[in-house]
């Protein structure tokens, strides 16, 4: 059997011919330079190709195994080096970070190693400061971010919400080196990319000159492409500053689910849904987001960096590897890409089930805030023609109609909105995106349109 290594596909000649199609029309018309693209079901190669091209100035066309930023999908290599350390008692998944990191001021609040890899810890997300802009092109001290941390309030109390954290990511990184010995990119090097066979993966470097490395752009509408913004590699970090290939985050793929990667003790830690301390399941687990995507099973993340853009999927039940690498930070990314591919693969997915809400809709008006990512999120909450909408308060999107599935739940695409009651009273609204889930509290009552 062909291997992801290779680019050939042997034995489904009219389904690569369909999936080479989608991944053709994707980079043709959705001004994107070029993507390099693999779907392996099984030790069976469906597709692995380059599309569009690495250097738009030299007109080099894009090949199957060239190297990208992956950005955050790094998360699940951080998360399963952490693992593997837990398993040799070398740190405690449980034990508070400041064992690991003495000097790191959390103004009085007990953050775990856990709370860390679920984004449950509350801290705020240093890429989203203002203070980032500025810093990500420096050479300064690393440590330069855990002083910037410790001057930002906790977005909330650990364990009581979940919101995307690349300082929790970023931590981790500093935590694995304590307790290893190694620096994190001679840790991954060793422990991870050569295990799972990766020889073309490495600790990005913007300054390295590496054979077969895409470059990175932008689409700037009527501006067209413009060359990405330079960003030093100390900042991404454990949060986000691998370089893999298409063929390369295929052999990882099958090794970390595989069993080659973590025992099995380990393997469940990482790939099932983390918990708040109310007991409320998330949709992530450690370094992967862990959902059911059309009625099918998928472990899978995102990566967005400066002119890169990736999606790498496993579908568990069918043995499916998705990896969609782009080198264009455009209109529309990966994930698109990668929903079309799966269904190719595998048929039409299950539309989720809605039904007519038959309760008072105005019952749940009103507006709810709280901390979210990049700040505090407001929104209003409407009956409109007979819908439940939903407003972002700051402005953006206007109107978005909500669709009922369970009592007081209701859906948005792949967000998740629902409502808690206690005492016959609606206090909360909890937003499930899969990455966060955001806790916001009612504030006041909206009028309805």
């Amino acid at each position: 059997m062909p291997d992801a290594a290779t680019g050939q596909a042997s034995g489904h000649p009219k389904l690569r011919a369909v999936l080479d199609s989608a991944a053709s029309a994707h980079v043709a018309s959705s001004r994107v330079a070029g993507a390099s693209v693999a779907v392996v079901q099984g030790s069976d190669t469906l597709l692995h190709e380059g599309y569009g091209q690495a250097d738009l100035e030299h007109g080099v066309p894009m090949p199957g195994d060239a190297v990208f930023e992956i950005g955050s999908i790094t998360k699940q290599f951080t998360a399963a080096a952490v693992l593997q350390l837990a398993a040799k008692d070398s740190l405690g998944l449980d034990a508070p970070i400041i064992r690991y990191l003495p000097s790191f001021d959390m103004g009085g609040h007990t953050i775990t190693v856990r709370h860390l890899l679920h984004h449950t810890s509350g801290i705020p997300d240093w890429s989203s400061f203002p203070e980032a802009e500025t810093l990500r092109p420096q050479d300064l001290p690393r440590d330069t971010v855990l002083a910037l941390l410790e001057d930002k309030m906790m977005r909330f109390a650990p364990g009581t919400a979940m919101s995307y954290s690349n300082s929790g990511y970023f931590l981790l990184g500093r935590i694995i080196e304590e307790a290893s010995g190694q620096s994190y990119a001679e840790y991954v090097e060793k422990h991870l990319f050569q295990p799972a066979g990766m020889g073309n993966s490495y600790y990005c470097n913007e300054r390295a000159v590496v054979e077969n490395k895409a470059h990175g752009y932008a689409w700037r509408g009527k501006k067209g492409f413009k060359h990405k913004k330079y960003v030093d590699h100390r900042w991404p970090y454990a949060a986000g500053s691998l370089c893999s290939t298409a063929g390369d985050m295929v052999a990882w793929t099958q090794a970390l689910h595989g069993g080659d990667v973590l025992p099995d003790s380990m393997y469940r830690e990482m790939t099932t849904p983390g918990r708040l301390d109310d007991g409320t399941e998330l949709r992530y687990g450690m370094g992967l987001v862990v959902s059911d995507v059309s009625g099918r099973r998928v472990m899978r993340h995102g990566g967005e960096i400066f002119g890169f853009l990736s999606e790498a999927r496993y579908y568990p039940r069918e043995n499916l590897t998705l990896v969609v690498l782009q080198n264009t930070a455009g209109p529309k990314g990966p994930l698109f890409l990668a929903d079309q591919l799966a269904d190719l693969t595998l048929g039409p997915g299950e539309e989720p089930k809605t039904r007519p809400y038959e309760g008072n809709l105005s019952t749940f008006t009103g507006r709810y805030s709280g901390p979210a990512r990049g700040g505090l999120m407001t929104l209003q909450v409407k009956v409109a023609d007979g819908k439940l909408v939903v407003t972002e308060a700051a402005g953006g999107a206007g109107p978005m109609p909500l669709e009922h599935t369970t009592r007081r739940t209701w859906r948005r695409g792949s967000l998740r909105y629902r409502f808690v009651q206690v005492g016959g009273e609606i206090i909360e609204l909890r937003v499930d995106g899969g990455g966060a889930h955001y806790v916001l509290r009612k504030i006041g009552v909206s009028e309805n349109q």
